[in-house]
């Protein structure tokens, strides 16, 4: 079964400092170990979305790291994995459970210059439009590719699961 970014990154970060005396690690570690991901939603999960010390600035946020010095993260003692084995394994003594299928697929938009932006909170997803009608357009498209000849299930979405957009506006709007 699939994972979510945040379990991989937790995953993937447990796997590289348990091998440490400190559990500590850093960014550019988990990013090389995930090759296949979006090298900005692993840096954001890492620095914002997982660290405990970060603005809560994210509508989901899990507290896996701390932030420990300057390009330095340390996983928390409640989200260590017990051995190598587990990591390899994909089981956690502490971490994210694998619960009912989700039948949303939450999506956050900001607008850069004249340009909109969506960035999807589950899924390696982002895409922008001219318009906000464009982007849904061209959200719909790469969602569609990216489930493309996959299973919802192994994503942890329902079958036909709806787009929830959330708009966020600068402050001084």
């Amino acid at each position: 079964m699939s994972q979510h970014i945040h379990e991989l990154v937790l995953q993937t970060a447990n796997r590289i400092a348990a091998t440490r005396k400190d559990w500590t690690f850093t960014p550019d570690e988990v990013v090389r170990a995930l090759p296949r991901l979006n090298v900005s939603s692993v840096r954001t999960h890492v620095g914002s979305r997982c660290c405990i010390n970060a603005p809560r600035n994210h509508l989901h946020k899990w507290d896996y790291f701390r932030r420990v010095g300057r390009g330095k993260y340390q996983v928390l003692p409640a989200c260590r994995q017990a051995s190598p084995s587990a990591a390899a394994s994909g089981s956690s003594a502490a971490g994210p459970a694998s619960g009912p299928l989700r039948d949303t697929i939450h999506v956050v938009v900001t607008k850069d210059g004249d340009t909109y932006v969506a960035e999807c909170m589950e899924l390696a997803v982002v895409t922008q439009g001219q318009s906000l009608d464009d982007l849904v357009a061209n959200l719909r498209e790469a969602l569609s590719l990216h489930l493309e000849d996959e299973d919802a299930a192994a994503f942890g979405l329902a079958t036909h699961p709806r787009m929830q957009l959330i708009y966020e506006l600068p402050r001084a709007v």
